[in-house]
């Protein structure tokens, strides 16, 4: 299962980058919603190894996954692997300059399950593909806009 979206942001590469590397702001977004975050390596700085374990509550289950920085290239690229018991998934990140106060965000998140209650899962989702497509490009052009007011201000 593929989702992939773009935003262009009216600020420069670097300072999108900042924001996407954010890691103590998207801690805290999981925290709020009721999720339990532990960075498990790394700092706030954006390097090949950070790791971090999610706890989180989906359908009425605890759900734990592991997430990893795997590759970065500043100011233009951050790979994520999540991985958990039923499923796995990576989040590429692409920043590209348009101009020098312009950046075009590309966000592609894939998802493969590793066993039968996930595929069920996944399953369902793909049924409802373009409610999800929405809700993700809904999500990436919130994070965008937010990119943008707090650039302006």
């Amino acid at each position: 299962m593929e989702f992939t979206t773009r935003e262009d942001i009216e600020a420069p590469i670097e300072y999108v980058f900042e924001q996407v590397t954010d890691f103590a702001s998207f801690e805290r977004s999981i925290m709020r919603r009721g999720g339990d975050v532990e960075r498990v390596s790394g700092g706030d700085v954006a390097v090949a190894g950070t790791k971090w374990q999610v706890k989180f509550l989906l359908r009425g289950a605890e759900r734990v996954v592991n997430a990893e920085v795997v590759a970065v290239d500043a100011p233009n690229a951050i790979t994520i692997n999540v991985t958990s018991k039923s499923a796995d998934a990576t989040l590429q990140v692409d920043l590209v300059a348009l101009s020098p106060a312009r950046t075009r965000l590309n966000v592609n998140a894939t998802a493969a399950a590793k066993s039968i209650p996930a595929k069920l899962l996944f399953q369902s989702v793909k049924f409802a593909r373009a409610k999800n497509k929405n809700k993700f490009n809904a999500l990436v052009a919130s994070f965008a806009d937010d990119v943008e007011t707090r650039y302006r201000s």
